[in-house]
């Protein structure tokens, strides 16, 4: 019979191939920012709570802090690293006020998790006082991961279409979600059982603003191009009555 350590390191596994997923499921909107040269719309909230999450849970795992937890910073070092070129990126395409926000609020985020490791690593003594603190930060910080798109859902709501809110970013922190929740439950690990499973219901949420809004979201997309492609044939119109005059004055 199948041991539940064995079925847990199982979902573990399981659950860094989709977080792996998760982190890496933006790419087409960073092509995107990158061809067009501008952030447009997208927020750089989710990316900005994603990497304070990782480094917070990056810590949790550290043998000093909570021993045997190599698969939470596997998969949390590696967003960490890939959340960090999204960040870069959005700086890069960004301007002004809305660069510096993204920079400064990236600052405090290193910073803040400097001071914490010091401090939990200098002032708790013990496994358990040092998994509970930095757990605790790790629920809060996982809820605003998950919670951050709720800003885009907003959006969604008043604009009823769902363009800047990517399907795959929200079906993908839905399976994400639910594998670690399900890790978290097999052997109770509290922290990482809230903030997942509160993840399972805003993502859920995500994906059925998706499924209501996605025709209305065609049809905006396409009144769009249509009032775009009379603006070019405007242009065209003006453009050629304006060189029609030039060579009819030339005649005279």
């Amino acid at each position: 019979m199948v041991s539940p350590d064995t079925i847990r390191t199982a979902i573990g596994v399981i659950g860094n191939g989709t977080a792996l997923v998760l982190f890496l499921s933006p790419v087409p909107t960073f092509i995107r920012i990158w061809k067009k040269g501008s952030v447009e719309q997208y927020s750089p909230v989710p990316y900005i709570a994603t990497l304070l999450n990782c480094m917070i849970w990056v810590l949790y795992g550290l043998p000093l802090v909570h021993p045997h937890s190599m698969l939470v910073i596997t998969i949390n070092g590696t967003g960490l690293v890939i959340e960090l070129t999204y960040v870069t990126l959005f700086l890069h395409c960004s301007r002004g006020a809305a660069r510096r926000k993204v920079f400064l609020l990236v600052v405090a985020e290193i910073v803040f998790v400097g001071v914490v490791a010091v401090l939990v690593l200098n002032l708790a003594h013990t496994y358990e006082r040092r998994s509970m603190i930095v757990g605790i930060l790790g629920v809060l910080f996982g809820i605003g991961m998950y919670a951050a798109p709720l800003s885009i859902m907003k959006i969604v709501i008043q604009t009823k279409s769902v363009e800047y809110m990517p399907l795959s970013l929200s079906l993908a922190s839905l399976v994400n979600a639910i594998c670690w929740t399900a890790y978290a439950l097999i052997k109770f690990d509290l922290y990482i059982t809230i903030p997942n499973g509160l993840g399972v219901l805003f993502a859920g949420a995500q994906v059925v603003l998706y499924a209501i809004y996605y025709k209305s979201t065609q049809e905006i997309i396409e009144v769009s191009k249509r009032k775009a492609n009379q603006v070019a044939m405007t242009e065209v119109v003006v453009n050629d009555g304006k060189t029609n005059n030039h060579v009819g004055a030339s005649l005279y």
